[in-house]
């Protein structure tokens, strides 16, 4: 592609190609805004795992056309999360149709152990989770959430207001 298909050549291909798909992506972010790397939802998390993928195949282009069509299918996938993103601020129902809901775990120093079969959680999960927040005793958790990235959230304190749990099942 550069040189010869020497040492040299993977060496230049590899820096050279990586470095400009790496530049395109952040042409693309703030093109799209910083909300293309969220992973609020479980379509970002997708998002940032193909972009990954696709700057891994940009850096390991053999051909010019492949690396165009890498990087088009980059622009694709960026244009294709704007339109969701706006879809979904827009219509309820399509933001029904494309996102899971958060779950609750534990409620009040309970584990709901019918949430943990469903989700497939342990307990042992749970409790790591827990720990990882820095929660010193179960009757301080107010509320533990499984959110729609696999992200676990620990609210514990006194108080919880229970709109910050609006959207979340509750099994």
């Amino acid at each position: 592609m550069f040189f010869d298909g020497s040492l040299a050549d993977a060496i230049a291909k590899g820096s050279l190609l990586s470095t400009f798909g790496l530049a395109w992506i952040i042409l693309l972010v703030r093109i799209v805004g910083l909300r293309s790397f969220s992973k609020m939802t479980n379509f970002d998390f997708v998002m940032t795992v193909a972009m990954g993928s696709l700057l891994a195949g940009a850096s390991q282009s053999e051909t010019w056309p492949g690396l165009l069509q890498t990087l088009t299918a980059m622009g694709c996938l960026f244009a294709v999360q704007f339109g969701v993103s706006g879809l979904r601020q827009r219509y309820p129902g399509f933001d029904d149709l494309v996102q899971n809901t958060p779950i609750l775990l534990m409620k009040d120093g309970t584990v709901l152990h019918d949430a943990l079969i469903k989700t497939r959680v342990s307990e042992e999960d749970l409790i790591a989770k827990l720990r990882e927040a820095n929660v010193l005793s179960l009757s301080s958790v107010r509320a533990v959430v499984l959110e729609t990235t696999g992200d676990i959230s620990v609210l514990h304190g006194r108080y919880l207001e229970e709109n910050l749990l609006n959207g979340v099942a509750h099994t």
